[in-house]
């Protein structure tokens, strides 16, 4: 018999709110976290916006002894750590002591696209230059991209897989899916899982060079069209971490732990870059066919699913996305489920986004209400030939929601679904 699998911890560090109760306001309110960077200007970039989360030295003293804050460089690493604590600590989890066993039921999964890129150019200066000798003694794990695991690791005492995946956009949605099958397998207990990503030139840069990220609105990032929106120009590039604590329903009830919520199951999938995928662009049928897949893994009907949380980025691909939902769920005009998008507010936070998002989703699913879609409108008429415009809210809407989709689909023509029922 298979083990049913809860959430019963969330952490996030996002551009809107750094604790769940300041990111839950702000979902609530539809606030943006878009913001001009100078830095971008001065560097010529086409956009020059960013969102990235605001912190403070006294919350970083929080996490980080002094030595550690002096020799931290990834940005990504700190967002993961803030994120991947926070869940754990909500969860009501006791860290293992030093002169204790490790926590042998409890593993780490928790991505990141790539690390410290910014460490890893200091470091490549300082070999150009002859300094090699000068290289900090933390450079290895700054870079490694197992590195934010490895830290969370060492905080915890976790005795379990301690690992870090990647997998572009999908990483955080991949991260819980690999997570649940430990834990629905009986390999675990209790897994933190989750993803985070730097921010900066170094990393935004790329994007910016295949414009798909906006130009348009530099100087007014408040208005910056949204996901669906018939006017996109391209995504405005974010950073952050979210995490989620994933146990065994029995452990859960055990402990008398908090639920938000019930994995029912999820899939993942390639579209091997075939017919219209590529590194860059999602095969439709493979999306389709990984939403078909997870809701079939669930044990769920498609007309269950009162709530999708979208992947939708603000790209010419956002009538595809609608599409693919509809073709998938079979369900299309006033009968598809309510759908939001939550870069419109924190930008596209590469391999955070999906990590982000999960955590925005189960506080929706628990506290029941639905975030709007922020500068939407005109929305694309091609989704309104799918769908009807009262399932794209503009305004929040309090409503009981059950069974939700959350899917995120990535460079590499990589996707990931995961279903989501109210425990």
């Amino acid at each position: 018999m298979k083990n049913r699998v809860v959430i019963t911890g969330l952490g996030v560090c996002s551009p809107i709110g750094v604790t769940i109760p300041e990111f839950t306001q702000a979902l609530k309110n539809g606030e943006s976290g878009i913001r001009f960077r100078p830095d971008l200007e001065e560097l010529k970039f086409s956009c020059q916006l960013g969102a990235i989360p605001q912190i403070s030295e006294e919350k970083k003293r929080e996490y980080l002894t002094e030595l550690q804050l002096r020799n931290f460089m990834s940005s990504g690493i700190l967002y993961g750590i803030i994120a991947g604590m926070d869940a754990f600590k909500d969860a009501k989890l006791e860290l293992a002591k030093n002169d204790e066993d490790p926590l042998w039921d409890l593993g780490i999964i928790f991505g990141t696209g790539v690390s410290s890129v910014e460490k890893m150019h200091e470091s490549l200066m300082k070999i150009h230059s002859k300094n090699v000798r000068r290289l900090s003694s933390n450079t290895i794990p700054q870079i490694m991209v197992s590195g934010v695991s490895a830290y969370l690791s060492g905080f915890i005492g976790a005795g379990n897989v301690v690992t870090s995946n990647s997998s572009a956009c999908s990483t955080g949605t991949e991260a819980l899916l690999m997570g649940y099958e430990r834990i629905k397998n009986g390999q675990a207990k209790q897994m933190l899982c989750g993803s985070c990503s730097d921010h900066g030139p170094y990393i935004w840069g790329g994007f910016d060079a295949i414009r798909v990220t906006t130009h348009k609105y530099n100087d007014a990032p408040e208005n910056v069209a949204g996901p669906m929106s018939a006017v996109t120009s391209g995504f405005v590039p974010g950073s952050g971490g979210g995490a989620y604590l994933l146990e065994s329903l029995e452990s859960a009830q055990k402990r008398g732990a908090i639920i938000y919520a019930e994995v029912l199951g999820g899939a993942l999938n390639n579209g091997g870059q075939r017919g219209d995928g590529s590194m860059t662009a999602p095969n439709n049928i493979a999306v389709q066919k990984c939403i078909e897949m997870a809701v079939e893994d669930s044990n769920v009907s498609a007309s269950e699913i009162d709530y999708i949380n979208g992947h939708l980025t603000s790209t010419i691909k956002d009538p595809d996305e609608i599409a693919n939902w509809s073709k998938a769920l079979k369900r299309s005009g006033s009968d598809f489920p309510y759908i939001n998008s939550l870069k419109g507010m924190i930008g596209h936070c590469i391999a955070a986004s999906g990590s982000i998002e999960i955590v925005a989703s189960l506080l929706q699913l628990q506290q029941g209400f639905i975030f709007p879609n922020i500068n939407c409108n005109p929305i694309h008429p091609d989704i309104l030939n799918t769908i009807s415009e009262e399932k794209i809210p503009t305004k929040t809407i309090y409503k009981p929601i059950n069974t939700i989709a959350k899917a995120s689909f990535g460079f590499g023509d990589v996707n990931a679904c995961v279903i989501f029922k109210k425990y």
